[in-house]
């Protein structure tokens, strides 16, 4: 998930494609330094979105935990056919596993047992319908790398790419995102049936534009994207002037059926919110449909905050740098030479036993030894705050930070610090804030006043009061 570029192809096989796309990809890293986070970024152009009438009525949906991110339940087509997809704010497409005979992810071995509900069949759809190569959401998936009108790409004549009448369907396109996952599939338009506030009924979206994916590589899990494009889901949907909210539920809850985590879009979410701490959203010149914010630094239990760098808090004159903020990315990446300061002093502050075998089988920098007894784990962990721009101080719940990666063996627990290395090479974001250092707090996009909130809450006890369960 996270960020993505996109990439344009006609009917060509899949294996093809991902040779092709692979190499270009390797050949960028070779040339630009490029981890594994954000992958060859391509300057993506900002869409006007199509005219969309202005929603009337919230709509509010549970997000269901699950391995590495948090899944919303699409119910598409007449009849609606239910499918769970991840919520990703670091993307604009919503794309789902569709074929009516088989939905194929190569490098998905990971997922083999994790099977969720069957793929969208579009033949089965009363309502399904190819979206055509002149609507300006065709244009919008083909914009990043392809020169050439979608129409042309269809293979219209010049009388009709003159008119702006070709009837021709969208090409068929192709989606990288940042850690080298890649869709292929094409551009569909569906009914979107969705859960409103406050009558709690069923709105029906008519012409939904979603991407209907038949392989992939390393993505077994559609995405609904709710970046700031006119493909995103808050988009398409007519709430883009006004916002959203989410409170994910702690990490224990993940993979548990019963408990959710609340999702609100449009007036609600950013309604009597003016006690959240907000922090300026940052407008990126090269990336203007994602969600910036400004890291000054951050601090460890009582310390002195270690200040963060420039490239944290602002961009560069070719639109790199600042934090993303991304629900489709798990864990918290910080740059180099941040990351290892921070690893530092946090180190100095531990006396607890490093435990070098959990972090070669988990690959995290800083685990530890902690006491676990009589089915009481406490410990002296330190706590970690971030400063975020507008003099925002965020506390990090504990288990947001570290986390028991084992079950209590002995006296003993093993607690590993959560947080990652940004190793793109100064390409793209220079840190993105993750999913997991989010939990156990409401986070508010308001997209009206350019700002994000946070505010830190029982996410169990808000989506109780929202009927999503019983505590």
């Amino acid at each position: 998930m996270a960020l993505f570029i996109p990439r344009t192809t006609t009917t060509v096989s899949l294996f093809l494609l991902l040779a092709t796309t692979l190499f270009s990809l390797l050949h960028a890293s070779e040339d630009k330094g490029h981890g594994s986070l954000v992958l060859g970024l391509t300057h993506v152009r900002a869409v006007s979105p199509p005219r969309v009438a202005a929603a009337t009525t919230d709509m509010i949906e549970p997000l269901r935990g699950f391995r590495d991110g948090y899944l919303i339940s699409l119910n598409l087509g007449t009849p609606p056919q239910v499918i769970q997809v991840y919520m990703d704010t670091g993307s604009d497409l919503t794309w789902v596993p569709c074929g009516n005979i088989s939905f194929e992810c190569m490098d998905c071995d990971d997922y083999r047992h994790h099977k969720l509900i069957a793929a969208f069949s579009p033949s089965y759809s009363s309502s399904s319908l190819r979206d055509l190569c002149t609507s300006p959401l065709c244009a919008d998936v083909h914009s990043s790398d392809n020169p050439y009108d979608p129409c042309a790409v269809a293979g219209c004549s010049i009388s009709t790419l003159v008119s702006g009448g070709c009837p021709r369907p969208c090409p068929s396109f192709s989606y990288t995102y940042g850690a080298g996952g890649l869709v292929v599939g094409s551009l569909t338009r569906d009914t979107l049936r969705v859960h409103t506030q406050p009558s709690a009924a069923t709105r029906e979206v008519a012409s939904f534009c979603f991407g209907c994916v038949g392989s992939t590589f390393r993505e077994p899990i559609g995405i609904a994207g709710f970046g700031k494009g006119a493909l995103s889901l808050p988009s398409q949907l007519g709430f883009l002037r006004k916002g959203f909210s989410y409170c994910f539920l702690a990490f224990k809850y993940v993979n548990n059926p019963n408990f959710t985590s609340p999702l609100v879009v449009g007036s609600l979410a950013i309604s009597s919110k003016e006690y959240f701490l907000f922090t300026p959203m940052l407008k990126s010149p090269t990336y203007p449909n994602y969600y910036y914010i400004g890291l000054e630094g951050i601090s460890i239990g009582n310390d002195t905050m270690a200040i963060a760098p420039s490239n944290l808090r602002s961009f560069d004159p070719e639109g790199n740098g600042g934090m993303l903020i991304d629900s489709g990315t798990t864990y918290t990446h910080l740059p180099e030479p941040f990351y290892s300061l921070l690893l530092s002093k946090i180190e100095s502050t531990i006396v607890y036993t490093r435990s070098n075998e959990y972090e070669r089988r988990t690959g995290f920098d800083l685990c530890y030894e902690t006491p676990c007894s009589d089915g009481s784990c406490s410990d002296n962990l330190p706590s970690i705050t971030f400063h975020f721009l507008n003099s925002v101080k965020l506390s990090l719940p504990k288990d947001n930070c570290f986390y028991a990666m084992s079950a209590p063996r002995g006296s003993m627990v093993v607690k590993c610090f959560l947080f990652q290395i940004m190793d793109d090479g100064g390409y793209g974001p220079a840190g993105v804030f993750g999913s997991f250092q989010q939990q156990n707090m409401e986070v508010v996009y308001d997209l009206e006043k350019e700002r994000i909130g946070f505010q830190p809450m029982d996410c169990a006890s808000s989506a109780a009061r929202y009927g999503f369960h019983q505590k």
